[in-house]
């Protein structure tokens, strides 16, 4: 929309933004503003009487003070007293800025019936404050006529609109309206793309692709709708190859004809990230570098998609060249170049890159590697003492490192030094819900049910919506085969605060096992394993298969499941009792 303002009132459009989004303030003027309201006092039409000097000053010494509404009363009885031109522009914007906007538009319209008003700009200013005001049921006549009375401007007053409207709270009127402006201009490249901006923000995603590729269709060598499309498919947050797929070909059709345009080739990129379409997000990621070679974001980005692919050698290659490059995160690179040696099998050199990490967001991340690394090459007691040398910044830090500490005490089956290790760190901090977790299911390991017990129904006190804390403790009792009704009580309660945990639905499914509802427990580990592939899920799931008669089928879950997880204790206890 054309809200470039002629007008000398030069930051109304930033007072009407800020009123849009929930509040706004003029307390911050600028020296050319300052000057502007000079000009007031000293240019106003003779005689220039007390009344209107001090009004003046009181209106500008109550914004300096953040008296906004007093400031706003004191310039609109001196716009409607004076009718003077530039008294009434500032009254609009200080009762913009105050949120009281029937005023302000009452104001516009004595502006509008002065000689010499600019009868396009006002209609500009009458739309923003309407927006502002939320009266929709007011815009679309204004809009209407702006965007008839300047056809020269009517692609960009369109993408104006595309630009203001997703900031209104209400999605719903303003889509209606928008679909009522967008059906007068059928072939409008621009309308298309403003109605699938509407429909995003109204959560219509189906009339926002439809939309997005009408534009693109109609204005082929534009952009932004392909821009928008692969959006579409970034905010669904989770891989979706059918939304995805057609976008993509969209892309890569953009590309042929038009092989240097970069943030389409990073949009590709993207979408190929999101669909794990890793070996193809790098190639194109490969082309941005040679057109860009320096960019360290891309090079970032590319050196990444070589660590994931296990492509050492050249992850080794592009971090190090980051590190010759301006970066906003040195410690990341850092970081992950000891990744690299790390996963590559050069634990001493990825020791010497983890101790670089002097501070920064990976300090921590670094310290807990590098230990993890020590514990790794058989000497445990000197990552116990590197951990508790690093220094924290907070508890949450703190924590994170006896969280670490405990793992390595775990891994090493000491079930007896962690669980004396987390109960001194609990004493220390009796009411942190990690501790308290971790430390009942040290004790779980142990077989110290009561302590177990006690401590998850701290942690449900403490915490009541802690959907872990119940599945465990239900879990518990399922799998040694107690307190039944219980149990399923427990993980159902979890289940309704995290739905779609797949080791939640595991717990129920494995009581609802133990409780001899075979087929109910089947499809509910199934809908678990279709989550998540974990080897405890398919231990469980083969367990009750086998149950049900379906021995072979059984036999398959547990060949996979053992393939990529040999070492589960689970999964070998139950191959164990099925397959001795």
């Amino acid at each position: 929309m054309d809200f470039g303002l002629a007008m000398s009132h030069k930051f109304l459009s930033i007072l009407l933004f800020a009123a849009l989004c929930g509040g706004a303030s003029v307390h911050a003027a600028d020296e050319s503003a300052a000057t502007e309201f000079e000009a007031v006092i000293t240019e106003a039409p003779p005689p220039l009487d007390a009344q209107s000097v001090y009004q003046v000053l009181l209106g500008e010494i109550a914004l300096q003070r953040g008296q906004i509404g007093v400031a706003a009363l004191s310039w609109q009885d001196l716009a409607r007293r004076t009718g003077d031109a530039r008294v009434l522009q500032r009254a609009i914007e200080v009762s913009a800025a105050a949120r009281q906007f029937d005023a302000a538009l009452e104001l516009l319209a004595r502006l509008a019936k002065r000689e010499g008003s600019n009868a396009a700009e006002i209609r500009q200013i009458k739309i923003s404050l309407l927006l502002a005001a939320r009266r929709v049921s007011e815009l679309e006549m204004p809009i209407l006529e702006m965007l008839a009375d300047n056809p020269d401007r009517l692609a960009d007053n369109f993408l104006g609109l595309s630009r203001l409207f997703p900031q209104f709270p209400d999605k719903e009127v303003m889509y209606a309206l928008v679909v009522r402006l967008a059906e007068r201009y059928p072939d409008l490249a621009e309308a298309r793309y403003t109605l699938a901006i509407a429909a995003i923000a109204s959560e219509r995603r189906d009339i926002a692709q439809a939309e997005l590729n009408r534009a693109q269709n109609l204005r082929p060598d534009w952009e932004a709708p392909l821009l928008a499309l692969g959006d579409l498919v970034l905010q669904k947050k989770t891989a979706d190859a059918d939304l995805a797929a057609p976008v993509i070909v969209r892309l890569r059709d953009f590309l042929a004809n038009h092989p240097g345009a970069r943030e389409v080739r990073l949009q590709l990129a993207r979408v190929l990230i999101m669909t794990r379409q890793y070996p193809l997000a790098r190639q194109e990621f490969d082309r941005l570098l040679a057109q860009n070679p320096d960019d360290s974001a891309i090079l970032y980005t590319v050196a990444m998609l070589s660590l994931q692919e296990k492509d050492f050698d050249a992850a080794r290659k592009r971090f190090a060249r980051l590190l010759e490059l301006p970066f906003s995160d040195p410690g990341a690179v850092l970081f992950f170049l000891a990744r690299v040696e790390e996963e590559a099998g050069n634990p001493q050199k990825a020791m010497e890159y983890y101790l670089q990490v002097s501070s920064g967001s990976y300090y921590l991340p670094a310290r807990q590697r590098a230990a993890v690394v020590l514990a790794a090459q058989g000497d445990l007691a000197a990552a116990r003492a590197f951990l508790q040398a690093t220094r924290t910044r907070d508890v949450a830090e703190k924590t994170a490192l006896i969280l670490i500490e405990a793992q390595l005490l775990r891994e090493a089956s000491l079930h007896g030094e962690n669980l004396e290790f987390l109960r001194a760190a609990l004493e220390a901090q009796p009411e942190n819900w990690e501790l308290l977790y971790e430390t009942a299911m040290a004790a779980e390991k142990k077989g110290h049910l009561a302590e177990m017990e006690t401590l998850l129904k701290t942690l449900i006190r403490l915490q009541p919506d802690n959907a872990h804390a119940y599945n465990a403790l239900g879990y518990s009792l399922a799998d040694r085969n107690l307190r039944l009704a219980e149990a399923h009580d427990l993980i159902l309660k979890a289940s309704g605060l995290a739905p779609q945990d797949p080791y939640i639905m595991d717990s129920l499914g494995w009581v609802l096992y133990r409780q001899g509802q075979y087929q109910e427990a089947l499809t509910t580990l199934k809908a678990a394993y279709d989550i998540k592939e974990d080897p405890e899920i398919a231990a469980h799931m083969g367990e009750v298969l086998w149950q049900l008669g379906q021995q072979e089928d059984a036999r398959i879950l547990w060949q996979k499941a053992a393939a990529s997880a040999p070492d589960n204790a689970t999964l070998k206890a139950t191959l164990e009792k099925f397959q001795p």
